[in-house]
């Protein structure tokens, strides 16, 4: 396959799951096994070329064509491979070894792509962190991938000695870190037992670096996921596999070099992956991204850049549609991508009609990649009542819940699949992976589908316990776990409140600490408290409804269905931020 490509010939719809199997890949692999890589690049899905490959060469035919353009950036494709080879030789003169993990928490500006691809040609995995991950979030990254290394962007806000002692304090191991500059140049902080020193490195020469280039099939980055059970979980990352899903975007979409790419979802996260650093690279074409979205930013970018296909989250477009400016803009929209959560038809058909971009939508997560998707041969409702087609090449089965395959059935039942698209899995986490996959091989998602005899997939709802608010899984355990700390707490429980901005919100119902029964608890203290911790503000709850006790099931459980109907009840005219006290005094 020529991944830089147009769409391609057309995929087939129907799907074959006789005598498939599932391929779990073996613990703490770090690239595909070779019969694997060999079957699908001779399919057609995988490449032996490379993004850093690719780069080079657009850098060579297109030097001064747009890679990467913000509102006040302007990045083309030889000053994008300049800065990642300044980038690269840096890291290779500090001394890290091929493989070695580097964390890294950048903006979305064209600074995290100069990142991910100075990394790649270093040699080295990126360990991709949002740009507003709390530092307990960093922490606890840093310590789950290993990575000593860490890159921030050369900002004056922004304090390297703090920042050190705070994640040293947190049990980090810290050895550098990288103030990285737009240009690839960096300050290198070394940091010891007296904290961080400014020393200088010098970078490695172009041939001591290039023959350390990662391959397509060699890991090449970890990303946060949220799953159900306590912090993010790392997932492991390869460029094939999104050379696979480019292949699957640029049918549904047909995509073309000549179209404008606009991605304001983050970059570290599987979404912001393929559709900001992988899709536009392959095509050769430009990418329009935000630092932070704001719906108004957002139109005046499109406009301004006359971006032919977005990609956003379901919360996204709707702040856009809602935002006056949308009557006052001409965009050229003729495709959007978007998903994350639940997608409503209503104004996506708004969205169609004033916008022109037709709303496109893969089903799947950060480890499966996608089990099905909606193209622009679909018939309308389709496309607005179901996530789809199934993509015959993932070998789609559904599961009930004791593990069996009811896929002939239709479902309802899990969804598990395995080919071109899943990643391999969690780094360093084999009770994880124990419940990511079945035991012979196929890799499950959290959610409850049926699949028609046309082949097309719709969610019927969920296995796992999280709250999907702007596209973003924020796991309930984790919730629960960070307000169960506090001092006033017994019993916490998150669950979603519907909402129609976001999808859903956090809500969390405690019930109080004996030496708490009657005294005031805000919600605005707890968050505050939190925050002070440096937990991630994107996780954090937005109501807080007190009970004298929460209602348990039969085996003494809590009963979240009771508590999500409540919830939503005494939310439903609250504001966000609001403090419910239903205690019999309250």
């Amino acid at each position: 396959m020529a991944v830089g490509g147009g769409a391609g010939r057309a995929l087939t719809s129907a799907v074959t799951v006789s005598g498939a199997r599932g391929s779990r890949p073996t613990p703490g692999a770090r690239r595909p096994d070779a019969e694997t890589a060999a079957r699908y690049k001779a399919a057609g899905w995988w490449s032996d070329e490379s993004l850093g490959d690719r780069v080079r060469h657009h850098a060579q035919t297109q030097p001064d064509s747009l890679a990467f353009v913000t509102l006040d950036e302007r990045l083309t494709w030889a000053g994008y491979s300049a800065a990642a080879d300044r980038l690269a030789g840096l890291l290779v003169g500090l001394g890290l070894a091929v493989g070695d993990r580097v964390a890294l928490q950048l903006p979305d500006r064209p600074l995290v792509h100069v990142g991910f691809l100075g990394c790649e040609r270093a040699g080295v995995v990126v360990v991709g962190i949002g740009a507003r991950g709390g530092r307990a979030e960093v922490a606890h990254l840093l310590d789950r991938s290993g990575a000593t290394t860490l890159l921030v962007a050369d900002d004056p806000a922004l304090l390297i000695d703090e920042l050190v002692a705070d994640l040293r304090s947190r049990g980090s191991a810290l050895s550098h870190v990288l103030a990285v500059r737009a240009d690839g140049g960096a300050t290198v902080h070394a940091v010891t037992t007296s904290g961080a020193h400014a020393i200088d490195v010098a970078p490695a020469d172009d041939a001591d670096v290039r023959p350390r280039a990662l391959g397509p099939d060699d890991l090449f980055a970890l990303n946060s996921t949220s799953g159900t059970t306590g912090l993010p979980k790392c997932v492991t990352q390869f460029q094939n596999r999104w050379f696979a899903f480019h292949r699957l975007a640029a049918v549904s979409g047909r995509l073309r070099p000549d179209d404008i790419f606009a991605s304001v979802v983050p970059a570290p996260f599987g979404f912001g992956i393929w559709t900001s650093h992988v899709t536009p690279t392959l095509l050769g074409a430009p990418c329009a991204i935000l630092p932070r979205f704001r719906p108004d930013d957002a139109l005046t970018l499109l406009e301004r850049e006359r971006v032919t296909v977005l990609s956003c989250v379901s919360t996204q477009f709707l702040m856009m549609l809602d935002s006056p400016k949308l009557a006052d803009v001409e965009l050229s929209l003729r495709a959007m991508y978007t998903g994350g959560e639940r997608v409503p038809e209503g104004r996506a058909r708004v969205w169609e009609e004033r916008t022109g971009g037709i709303v496109l939508q893969f089903f799947g997560s950060n480890e499966t990649g996608a089990f099905s998707y909606t193209s622009l041969d679909d018939p309308v409702d389709k496309r607005f009542t179901t996530a789809g087609r199934l993509i015959p090449d993932m070998q789609v089965r559904l599961f009930d819940e004791k593990g069996a395959d009811i896929t002939a059935g239709g479902g309802p039942g899990q969804p598990g699949g395995s080919g071109p698209v899943l990643s391999l899995g969690y780094w360093d986490d084999e009770a994880a992976n124990d419940q990511l996959y079945t035991p012979d091989g196929w890799m499950l998602m959290g959610d409850l589908v049926t699949i028609d005899a046309d082949g097309y997939l719709t969610v019927a709802g969920r296995t796992s316990d999280f709250i999907i608010r702007g596209g973003k899984n924020i796991s309930a355990a984790q919730v629960e776990e960070l307000i169960g700390s506090d001092a006033q707490v017994s019993v916490a429980a998150a669950v979603a409140v519907p909402d129609d901005l976001f999808g859903e919100r956090v809500c969390v119902l405690i019930e109080p600490a004996a030496s708490h029964r009657q005294a005031p608890i805000e919600l605005a203290r707890i968050n505050a408290q939190l925050v002070a911790a440096g937990v991630s503000k994107e996780v954090l709850p937005e109501y807080l409804v007190v009970l004298d006790a929460l209602p348990r099931s039969s085996g003494a459980k809590v009963a979240k269905g009771e508590l999500r109907a409540l919830a939503a009840d005494l939310t439903a005219a609250a504001a966000p931020g609001t403090t419910i006290d239903r205690r019999a005094s309250g």
